[in-house]
């Protein structure tokens, strides 16, 4: 029987909910897109129920359990000596979220000689060493779209956050103020200004559609065009790349895989591209932007704001420069991981479980590497190496 590890975050500060603020989730049962959501055999939980964290489990332990199979949760993931560690010398599979991930490196896989399956509970495995675990041979899946809706909403919720100083705002009242003038001297209308996405994937062009009714002028950069009806449908400009586009917008919002073309992207040559006063949203991953660079166009005044709720490392230690710098709107790695997303991504880490153990194929779309290769939205989405 198989070893599943699973790292995911801590408890709330004040233990797990007693009682949610809302009963149950709206009934859905495919995407945007027409893809349907995770169908597993069954589940153990009520939609709706805190699932991400270390207590919820991601409701897999009466399956797993009644299999005969062996769960380890734990929230410990950082060396030396960590429970993580400990646990992967004889684990099969291993199962963490981008919001608190598992760093699989290279020498920890090699560290690993039973891995055989590694599960993202959400979207994007580039916390796992993917050319390693070509090598080797081993699975990566992660539940393609579960919660590419739920980042997107947190998207334009930062970009209205920042073009209209709503945080500082807010802070105001909290403070028992009411100076409007110290609102508004940083507060503007998102109407007429040029909005460019950095990918247009399932993410990108979601963000794209929410956007359209606001009267913005939308721009993008993809590998790959959309359809000329899309374009024209959303009144949308193509840019060939990053640095083509940054020019023409005034708030950028970064949609894009972390691969090696994506690292360090944003730099302070870029930067320097953009209009000055722009806003910058990153809710894709924070290696895509140089860290120092983001403080420093923040502190000159070159970026009127920068909100994202990515990082690097995550956990970010209490002392990254993100926390203090001016006109930011950073959040934790929260964007993708709603009570609502977590019901889709539960579901889903059971349905790719249920396949492996029957030895049925798991769902093209979930697969990032399998057979010793990129496969699945990996061959679409990454970059092995050569």
């Amino acid at each position: 029987m198989a070893k599943v590890l699973c790292v995911l975050y801590d408890d709330p500060t004040g233990g797990m909910p007693a009682r949610y603020a809302r009963d149950g989730l709206p009934a859905m049962d495919r995407y945007p897109d027409g893809q349907r959501l995770p169908t597993p055999e069954a589940t153990d939980f009520t939609p709706g129920e805190l699932l991400g964290s270390v207590s919820g489990e991601l409701g897999l332990r009466s399956f797993l359990e009644r299999q005969g199979h062996e769960l380890v949760v734990t929230s410990d993931k950082e060396p030396p000596g960590s429970e993580f560690d400990r646990h992967l010398a004889d684990a099969e599979i291993v199962i963490s979220q981008p919001f608190w991930p598992a760093y699989l490196t290279a020498e920890r896989i090699a560290n690993a000689p039973n891995l055989k399956l590694v599960v993202t509970a959400g979207i994007g495995s580039d916390h796992t060493d993917l050319d390693a675990a070509i090598d080797r041979g081993i699975t990566v899946a992660e539940v393609t779209y579960c919660n590419s809706i739920s980042v997107a909403e947190h998207v334009v919720m930062m970009i209205l956050s920042l073009v209209r100083n709503y945080l500082p705002s807010h802070q105001v009242v909290r403070d028992g103020g009411w100076n409007i003038a110290d609102c508004v001297a940083r507060s503007y209308d998102l109407e007429g200004m040029h909005v460019g996405t950095v990918a247009a994937g399932r993410i990108g062009l979601a963000v794209l559609r929410r956007l359209a009714p606001f009267d913005v002028h939308l721009h993008y950069t993809d590998r790959r065009r959309l359809p000329e009806s899309v374009e024209q449908e959303l009144g949308l400009t193509f840019h060939a790349d990053a640095r083509a586009m940054v020019p023409n917008c005034d708030v950028v919002t970064i949609n894009a895989p972390l691969h090696p073309e994506t690292q360090g992207l944003f730099d302070d040559d870029l930067l320097a591209t953009m209009r000055r006063g722009a806003y910058l949203i990153n809710t894709a991953r924070g290696l895509i932007v140089d860290r120092d660079a983001i403080v420093r166009a923040l502190e000159s005044g070159q970026l009127a704001g920068y909100a994202g709720d990515v990082w690097y490392p995550q956990p970010a230690p209490a002392d990254h420069p993100w926390r203090t710098m001016p006109n930011h709107g950073m959040t934790p790695h929260i964007s993708g991981s709603t009570l609502s997303a977590q019901t889709r991504y539960a579901n889903g880490t059971r349905e790719i479980l249920e396949s492996y153990f029957a030895g049925t194929p798991i769902r093209d779309e979930y697969l990032i590497v399998d057979g010793g290769k990129l496969a699945g939205t990996g061959a679409k989405s990454y970059s092995a190496r050569s």
